[in-house]
């Protein structure tokens, strides 16, 4: 069975604010794609048009080659989470898969097994109007689950979760992936999605960014960067930016120099006299490679200080 989530040219305007702006990516099967960018980016637009929720004005999305909408049995092509809350707060958590179950064709002693997975044995029978956000978060992976789908996708699994929550997400969504299965996961944590996901596409407003391999974007942000240690730092700043090199000051002791490699960097400061240990090539972060690259896809920016009156 065909597990490919695919995106084709989607379009799709709210009056007169563009939410999704001819948008094109895929979610093969056997990785876990990041789907990544600033709030306001069009990540849930595209989640609900993938789900049918929401009409695109031009373009095409499709589960296993087929619009959701045309599925007999959805929960088995592809499993969702979009929003932990759409459960009844008075449905009790084996009630609401129960209901799930029977409206897919699936047999009860499934609803107990997604249970189980998800950690909800304990509170399967309580309502879900005094579930804390993690539970609901657990409840809506465990419906996600329900019908063994080839393809998966998550809007933020993790908001809510404890520690030990957010280590379980990991685990599942790499054993999904493993089975060979499309997983599609939205999350504002760049730190879970560098240890979880093999894939990565970010947009801004709207516009694809990078569609990547993960490990590329990190090398390709890494490349021609440079830390070092020095207790003279304005003077081994001075130095290099002499030889055409840009240093920038990222910690009391500590600068990170592009524009010039390691080799060159000691020779210089060698000859200047200056001292300075721990040189080493910078290794990015996933986070440090996401804020570069939509730096200029921010919507919604907070004001950092003011001046004074």
């Amino acid at each position: 069975m065909d597990a490919t989530i695919e995106v084709r040219g989607l379009r799709k305007r709210f009056g007169p604010t563009v939410a999704v702006d001819d948008l094109s990516f895929t979610a093969a099967p056997g990785q876990v794609t990041g789907f990544v960018g600033p709030n306001g980016a069009g990540k849930s637009t595209t989640m609900r048009v993938i789900m049918g929720l929401d009409r695109p004005d031009a373009g095409t999305a499709l589960v296993g080659g087929k619009p959701y909408r045309s599925l007999r049995t959805p929960l088995c092509r592809l499993g969702a989470m979009l929003d932990a809350s759409a459960v009844h707060p008075a449905r009790r958590a084996r009630d609401h898969l129960r209901w799930l179950a029977h409206a897919n064709g699936l047999p009860v002693r499934r609803v107990d097994e997604v249970i189980e997975l998800a950690g909800l044995g304990g509170a399967a029978r309580r309502r879900a109007s005094g579930f804390s956000l993690g539970m609901r978060q657990r409840l809506g992976i465990a419906a996600a689950l329900l019908g063994d789908p080839p393809a998966l996708m998550f809007d933020e699994p993790v908001n809510g979760l404890d520690p030990e929550g957010i280590a379980w997400m990991r685990r599942l969504l790499r054993s999904l992936a493993a089975e060979g299965r499309a997983v599609l996961v939205s999350s504002h944590l760049m730190s879970e999605l560098e240890g979880g996901a093999d894939h990565l596409v970010v947009i801004g407003r709207g516009r694809l960014i990078a569609d990547t391999a993960v490990q590329d974007l990190l090398d390709a942000a890494s490349a021609g960067r440079v830390e070092l240690r020095t207790a003279r730092r304005e003077e081994a700043m001075t130095v290099l930016a002499r030889a055409g090199a840009t240093a920038t000051a990222t910690g009391r002791d500590a600068v990170t120099v592009t524009g010039l490699p390691a080799e060159r960097i000691i020779a210089l400061l060698t000859e200047a006299g200056v001292a300075f240990s721990g040189i080493a090539e910078h290794r990015a972060t996933l986070e440090e490679a996401y804020m570069e690259l939509t730096k200029d896809a921010v919507e919604f920016q907070a004001v950092t200080g003011r001046e004074a009156p």
